[in-house]
């Protein structure tokens, strides 16, 4: 079995589609997946979703690139990560491909997810775009190490791997494992320890091949996991045994 560690299925284009979609899932035998908070404002939504079916877990945060709604602080986030379903504090990060003025209100909402996932115990799920360095900084600043998480959607080269997992984060790979010219993220892939690695499809972005280019979904992941297994020289079955174990004692608040 697979597990879909990173996706927004609360997505209005993937909503809409009912219990069809969690059918697809279970026949290509993902197990659970990890709807994704990405504002305040939305969370009620994939709440409502985690706690009517046992394989979805949620997670609470505000995203990098979110520039309206609610930014909460340290306490309100707390409060809202005591629901049972609620597994990790994020999508939290940087992105500085879309503020590319690199503001410091970015790097201030990113501290303070940090400091509610050390207080409640919760792994961080981190998004980082053009601001590896920046990211890693300010996890080691604000003591991450704690709590440890994942790199979702990885795209970075094997040094800045390194550099999260000696803080004890996972990496997560997406569908981008899967495209032609993706030749450093193969790289990181083959060559970090199997132990630490996660699979995700970001859906309903960045489909694998060979649905890249249309609406994505949880259903996908084992393809992201196929081609893990052909750059690693191992069996399928190795790949959906290790990440699921990965991402149980990883994410430890997950209830199976």
């Amino acid at each position: 079995m697979f597990v879909d560690s990173h996706c927004h299925i609360d997505f209005k284009d993937l909503a809409e589609q009912g219990g069809a979609l969690f059918e697809r899932m279970l026949a290509a035998e993902v197990s659970h997946a990890v709807c994704i908070g990405v504002s305040i404002e939305g969370l009620p939504g994939i709440l409502a979703l985690a706690e009517s079916r046992a394989n979805i877990f949620a997670t609470v945060g505000v995203h990098p690139e979110h520039t309206e709604g609610e930014d909460p602080d340290v306490s309100r986030l707390l409060d809202l990560a005591r629901h049972p379903k609620v597994i990790a504090i994020g999508e939290t990060g940087l992105d500085y491909y879309w503020h590319k003025d690199q503001p410091e209100w970015q790097r201030e909402r990113f501290r303070v997810h940090i400091r509610a996932a050390r207080q409640c115990g919760k792994p961080l799920v981190i998004h980082t775009r053009d601001s590896a360095q920046d990211v890693l900084r300010l996890m080691r600043e604000e003591n991450a190490a704690e709590v440890g998480g994942v790199m979702h959607c990885f795209t970075e080269n094997l040094d800045v791997a390194k550099a999260a997992m000696e803080q004890g984060f996972h990496i997560s790979f997406s569908g981008i494992l899967t495209f032609k010219n993706a030749a450093q993220i193969k790289e990181v892939a083959a060559s970090i320890p199997l132990e630490r690695i996660l699979i995700e499809t970001d859906s309903p972005y960045l489909a694998p091949v060979p649905y890249r280019g249309k609406l994505n979904e949880p259903s996908y992941v084992p393809h992201v996991a196929a081609e893990l297994a052909r750059l690693r020289g191992i069996s399928v079955e190795e790949v959906a045994e290790a990440t699921t174990e990965n991402f149980f004692r990883l994410f430890r608040h997950a209830k199976v």
